[in-house]
């Protein structure tokens, strides 16, 4: 695995023994460039994934340059558009095979590039259903250190702008539910006007910044409700497939690929993005109706063991490999 040095992932790959090498390539650059070009010669791989825009202009330009150059697959994990202009043409050409996270994502792409459909091909993230699954909440809250008598909202994901954290924030205000409590899980660029948001609202009494957690499915197991209200960006949501298969009761939006995991009154409430009003009716709707919530819960469980499975995308990706590869 080849990453930016300062990438969580170059940290992160030892804990799975996963080889990995840093270099420059967070940005466009000629060093870049020259430092992947390098590597993929004297690696001479069979195929290269790439995952983000720097990565894959770089690889594309760097494998154009080869005399043997791996195979391309190009995996897109989020939902911004794509302009259809030349060089973003030339590049999705460039690759053998490319992979979405969602198959709206995927149509997307075949409307705006022109590409082969049969190289464009829908992979959802793919979750490990042993790891992500019911627990008891009461000691899970203790073991957390929450009060297990207290209801928890609750929220997983990086704190960006599009999460919607700053309307998840009015919408908790709007519930003026003092026995209710609000987990933030996640860290990012957005911390700062995050805690700027709950001081103004005066709830930072009833608020959990918990961080980045390693452990990221005992807070989803010890929470009541969760809640993603994104407005933009999104492909299939790993937090999303986690907290189905934890079995929660979920609030969400209609964004990106949400809806090819979840359906309003089904698996979970969907509500507008951007709503604060409409956010927070949903999430009183649920802590006031068990049933409701219980029901969801369990069909979200299903639903997610059956379709999201870690297997299921391991096996989806082995084919895509192979066919690039051939």
């Amino acid at each position: 695995m080849a990453c930016p040095a300062q990438a969580r992932m170059t940290a992160e790959a030892a804990r799975f023994g996963v080889p990995v090498v840093a270099l420059p390539i967070e940005f466009k650059t000629i060093a870049g460039f020259r430092a992947l070009r390098r590597w993929l010669a004297s690696q001479a791989p069979d195929v290269v994934n790439t995952h983000s825009s720097a990565d894959s202009w770089l690889t594309g330009l760097a494998c154009a340059t080869l005399t043997n150059p791996p195979a391309i697959v190009r995996t897109r994990h989020i939902s911004a558009p794509v302009s259809g202009n030349v060089f973003n043409r030339w590049l999705y050409r460039q690759a053998k095979g490319v992979v979405t996270t969602g198959e709206s994502l995927r149509r997307h792409l075949l409307e705006t590039l022109g590409l082969d459909p049969a190289r464009v091909t829908s992979v959802p993230t793919g979750i490990d259903i042993e790891r992500f699954a019911p627990a008891d909440k009461t000691a899970g809250k203790i073991a957390l250190g929450l009060d297990p008598q207290q209801e928890h909202l609750g929220i997983v994901a990086t704190l960006r702008s599009w999460k919607g954290h700053l309307f998840l924030l009015d919408a908790f205000a709007q519930l003026k539910r003092p026995d209710i409590r609000l987990l933030i899980v996640g860290e990012g660029p957005m911390r700062g006007p995050i805690e700027e948001k709950i001081a103004a609202l005066g709830i930072a009494s009833h608020v959990t910044l918990a961080g980045q957690r390693s452990d990221p499915e005992h807070w989803l197991q010890a929470m009541d409700v969760f809640c993603l209200p994104s407005y933009a960006n999104e492909g299939v949501p790993q937090a999303i497939l986690q907290a189905m298969l934890c079995g929660l009761p979920i609030v969400t939006t209609p964004v990106g690929a949400i809806l090819e995991a979840v359906s309003d009154n089904d698996t979970a409430l969907i509500v507008p993005p951007k709503d604060a009003s409409a956010l927070a009716a949903a999430i009183g709707r649920l802590l006031d109706d068990r049933g409701l919530a219980a029901k969801l819960g369990a069909e979200a469980r299903r639903i997610a063991s059956a379709d999201f499975s870690r297997e299921a995308m391991l096996d989806r990706m082995e084919i895509v490999f192979k066919k690039a590869c051939s």
